[in-house]
């Protein structure tokens, strides 16, 4: 296991996370997932015991289920608080009413209040917000969030599923106020859906942030269970929950290359595509859910994956996007003072 700096900070991380999206299934979140403590605590447990040192969960997640297990199989397992970074993230719904979801200052740092006791810890070390809330300005969030960073309960802050404009000018507010700024994006990106590289991907470089990957195999498209008919074994989560969307003729034609090398290298699909994730030099880290322990074993050997420069090309070309503008008339005039 390899430890990332996450973005322009000493903050080391794991590069993959786990993610705590099937946990608890509770309300909507059945769709995900619903394992039950016993298994959380043995894939916290075998996670911490493969390298990962980088935990990401959500307020949203089964309804708040999600922090409290992670909370508890911490504890039932005795790891050490301080040897872990803690991710969580607010902005989705939590109760009824005008003001309970969102990211006014009222909302967020009400949150995280609840956060904490549901995780029962005293900080959290990378605080999230979830999406963009189109009535509350991003000055106000900034603001909200900077107070839980200066409080201590609070020791980074992040975004998620935010457009390259949001970012830029909450960076920028955040530089000329001399407040807390946006370390880390988590967003969606999989070798299958590569569209986070027309505007994303040149802002997390340029401000030096880190990338959180979300759904690495597609929603499980890239799980290697699934065909052109997109049939599967029953219960697979695509044929109850068919999200994110995605481009399924071109991911089966990734597919076709996927299986191929993967039969020749002798690991699975899955370990692949979480292994070419590992390999774009934007990423921070990619964070892997579990419902089983074979399957977080599996997901876990994809960071002893290699590929030949020949399988690195091979894979960019069946993946690439479309040209589109401004992207290709940058390519067309900017050769002659490139980088």
């Amino acid at each position: 296991m390899k430890y990332n700096l996450l973005g322009n900070t000493g903050l080391r991380v794991s590069e993959l996370c786990l993610g705590t999206m099937t946990f608890g299934g509770k309300g909507y979140w059945t769709n995900i997932g619903a394992i039950e403590q016993n298994i959380v605590d043995e894939l916290v447990g075998k996670s911490v015991e493969g390298g990962i040192n980088f935990i990401d969960t959500a307020n949203v997640y089964s309804e708040g289920l999600a922090e409290e297990m992670t909370g508890k199989a911490i504890r039932n397992l005795k790891l050490k608080r301080d040897d872990l970074v803690i991710a969580t993230k607010v902005r989705g719904k939590m109760s009824d009413g005008p003001n309970g979801s969102g990211l006014t200052r009222k909302h967020i740092l009400h949150e995280v209040e609840a956060s904490l006791k549901r995780l029962n810890m005293d900080y959290i070390d990378l605080y999230q917000i979830h999406g963009y809330d189109e009535l509350t300005p991003l000055e106000e969030t900034i603001d909200a969030l900077d107070t839980l960073v200066k409080s201590g309960k609070v020791r980074y802050i992040g975004c998620s599923n935010l457009a390259a404009w949001h970012i830029m000018k909450a960076k920028a507010y955040s530089h000329y106020n001399k407040l807390s700024s946006f370390v880390s994006l988590q967003a969606y990106y999989t070798i299958a859906g590569r569209d986070l590289e027309r505007e994303l991907v040149p802002v997390l470089k340029d401000q030096n942030m880190g990338l959180m990957v979300w759904s690495p195999l597609a929603g499980g498209l890239l799980s290697g269970k699934y065909n052109r008919k997109m049939e599967a074994e029953a219960g697979s989560r695509r044929i109850n929950f068919d999200f994110p969307i995605v481009n399924k003729e071109k991911a089966f034609d990734i597919i076709d290359v996927l299986e191929p090398m993967a039969k020749e290298k002798k690991v699975s699909v899955a370990q692949l595509s979480l292994a070419w994730l590992l390999h774009q030099s934007v990423v921070t880290t990619v964070i892997i859910g579990a419902k089983r322990n074979e399957q977080l074993q599996d997901n876990l050997k994809s960071v002893d994956v290699k590929f030949t420069p020949e399988e690195l090309k091979k894979l960019d070309e069946v993946s690439k996007l479309s040209p589109e503008y401004p992207q290709w008339m940058f390519e067309r005039m900017g050769g002659d003072r490139k980088r």
